[in-house]
């Protein structure tokens, strides 16, 4: 590509225009002092400014892509939302992008967005401006309208221009869930004309653009359902599952989603009071303070200077934990050994993998290469060619220490000896060892593959490097690490603890299980105390209990249940009958009125403590462990977060 314009384009900080000998023009969006692109009130400015220059000498056609390796475009800059502080305001971010993006729909000459890595809310925005999208085959490669994530909507036209590309159905899904499409699921949509290879990517613009090909939409009944009346059934249906899945009304975006696209096409701006009321709410406000809680804790998985990403990973234990953590580290392109006693206990650790693999990679030749990485290995041999090893026994510290004599010896000089632990002291599992300071925790939550917290565990400060580095592993996942001091139940199980017990305590007062559980669903938890406890096992809740919280009598429907042997949902019944892995409800009574604010006291007060006595570093962090740890409703910001907003509107 050669430029015969570089020297007339006006000195602009992020975009930076081009003509090629074919009259094509390339404009290529850089945001300057930012390592990824993101569409904030300057850089719009310059999109506006590109568009007159090309306005007043049209091209044969527009190609915008990224100058950045990390993506195309991740969307509209979230800082400016924080800004929002009154209506006008709102009402003035959604004008800026809503008539922009018109305007380059509107440009005579052919668009097209060649998209490689994430194209994310206002990038796939201005991306389905375009006439035509192309998206780049390669890892990485992520389409999506994640602002309900937020609290938000996709005010920029993508409410309008999505359903027409892909139909209603699909577009509101990907809308109401932000849930991505990478390039082959992208292309199957209709989001975008076709996948290229990376080598062909600026060929295949470059023909594509220039093709005249009609614009892409959908066709058929599915293109029906965007004209009346079915726009109205399918609006129904999407209210219908929005009340369904959020019956209190937690979150309200998802509910304005489906009515700014079936009762104004997409048009935030014809419904103002919506933009009010969305765009500036506490719901907003707290789901961007999650977002952003959320980018602290990936940076704390961002790689140490001078130290290489983890390449082989050994893990030892295959049971449920140990067997999920190998395969998630095989599904992340990490070569795995996998170590049991023998190869029968690590066969069914396998088979759980390539279920795993199948379910998320889709392609049969990556879940292949993904199971040819997870190596069962009864003898232990990977362990002298390890970065890391994993213990993810028994919770027993004699067998632990054991382990630990016959792992360090053969351990490279610079690997990693780490625990995963949920319950043990790590400075107790450190004695014995030559080397303890090479010892840390890394504590996985059950589902491995579901859960994305991981806290990883020191017991003093990391002189040594390790725990930086574990987090660096941790985020190599696709995890979120949270660094955190040995203490008892170290964050998030010490937090659940007196929470469980509480609503245990309230069963033996007389209130239905179901009751309480009801409770605290409405309250916006993503389960009940009493299921939760059945789900992780009554005996693992008692042991738990009796060491986070010091209670001397266990609560008698504790004991009673352990005692006749139903441990939950393991054994087929706990507080609830388990039938195909659901449990079966009676219905719910009426509870009493401060039921919600009195058990969640319990796991405020506690989470406070953990960040009295230091086991994390701050109240924020604490708030991103227990959001992301145990599902505390994001739309309050965090407990210790709803504890103050509590008392603030309490005093004023």
């Amino acid at each position: 590509m050669t430029s015969t314009m570089a020297l007339l384009q006006p000195s602009w900080r992020h975009w930076h225009l081009e003509r090629d000998d074919d009259g094509l023009a390339w404009l290529r969006l850089d945001r300057a002092d930012r390592a990824v692109n993101t569409l904030s009130a300057d850089v719009m400015t310059e999109l506006a400014q590109a568009l007159d220059r090309l306005q007043a000498a049209p091209p044969k056609g527009l190609i915008i892509h990224s100058g950045k390796a990390a993506g195309f475009i991740a969307g509209a800059d979230v800082d400016e939302f924080a800004e929002l502080n009154t209506p006008q305001d709102a009402h003035s971010l959604v004008e800026r992008g809503w008539h922009l993006f018109n305007r380059l729909a509107a440009v005579p000459y052919p668009t097209l967005a060649l998209i490689q890595g994430h194209c994310l809310g206002g990038g796939l925005e201005l991306a389905m401006a375009c006439r035509y999208r192309l998206a780049v085959d390669v890892p990485g490669t992520s389409l999506a309208l994640p602002e309900v994530m937020l609290g938000i909507f996709p005010g920029w036209g993508g409410m309008k221009r999505l359903p027409a590309l892909i139909g209603p159905p699909a577009a509101l899904d990907m809308m109401l869930t932000g849930r991505p499409a990478d390039a082959r699921k992208a292309a199957t949509l209709g989001l975008v004309d076709a996948r290229v290879p990376l080598r062909l990517a600026n060929r295949a613009a470059r023909q594509h653009v220039l093709s005249g090909q009609p614009a892409h939409r959908a066709r058929g009944i599915i293109g029906w359902l965007n004209s009346r009346p079915f726009k109205s059934l399918v609006a129904k249906r999407a209210y219908k599952q929005i009340r369904d899945k959020d019956p209190q009304g937690h979150y309200p975006a998802p509910s304005a989603i489906v009515t700014l696209w079936s009762e104004h096409n997409g048009n935030a701006l014809q419904a103002p009071q919506i933009i009010d009321r969305i765009l500036t709410s506490d719901t907003a406000r707290n789901l961007l303070r999650v977002f952003r809680l959320q980018e602290r804790l990936k940076g704390c998985g961002k790689a140490v200077d001078g130290v290489p990403p983890v390449r082989h990973v050994h893990v030892v234990g295959a049971g449920t934990m140990g067997g999920d953590i190998a395969a998630w580290c095989a599904l992340k392109g990490m070569t795995v050994t996998l170590q049991d006693q023998d190869a029968a206990r690590i066969a069914p650790a396998i088979g759980r993998a390539a279920t795993l693999f199948a379910r998320k990679l889709k392609d049969p030749y990556a879940a292949k290469q993904a199971a040819d990485r997870l190596i069962p290995d009864p003898a232990g041999d990977g362990v002298t060619r390890a970065d890391i090893v994993i213990e993810a026994i028994t919770e027993q510290a004699a067998a632990k220490h054991a382990l630990y004599r016959s792992l360090e010896p053969k351990l490279k000089p610079d690997a990693i000896l780490a625990t995963n632990t949920s319950s043990l002291s790590l400075a107790t599992l450190r004695t014995g060892l030559t080397a303890p300071h090479r010892l840390v925790g890394i504590h996985f939550f059950n589902p491995v593959a579901q859960m994305p917290l991981v806290e990883v565990v020191q017991t003093d400060t990391d002189e040594h490097g390790n725990q930086a580095r574990a987090c660096a592993f941790v985020g190599q996942l696709g995890k979120l690490p949270l660094p955190v001091r040995d203490a008892p139940g170290f964050l998030v199980n010490a937090v659940l603890a007196p929470y469980m017990l509480a609503a245990m305590q309230k069963v033996d007062e007389g209130l239905a299980p179901e009751t309480i559980d009801r409770t605290m669903t409405d309250f916006g938890m993503p389960m009940g105390p009493l299921e939760l406890a059945d789900t992780v096992g009554l005996d693992i809740a008692m042991a738990a209990g009796q060491q986070l919280t010091q209670q001397a009598e266990p609560p008698r429907c504790l004991a009673e249940r352990i005692a006749r042997g139903d441990l939950g949902r393991k054994t087929g019944r706990g507080f609830y009958l388990w039938k195909d892995g659901k449990a079966q409800k009676n219905a719910s009574g009426t509870p009493p009125p401060d039921l919600a604010q009195q058990l969640i006291g319990h796991l405020i007060t506690r989470t406070q403590q953990q960040v009295d006595q230091r086991v994390i570093a701050d109240a924020d962090l604490a708030d991103a462990g227990v959001i992301f740890g145990t599902g505390f409703a994001p739309f309050t910001g965090g407990p210790l977060h709803y504890r103050d907003s509590k008392l603030r509107n309490t005093t004023t």
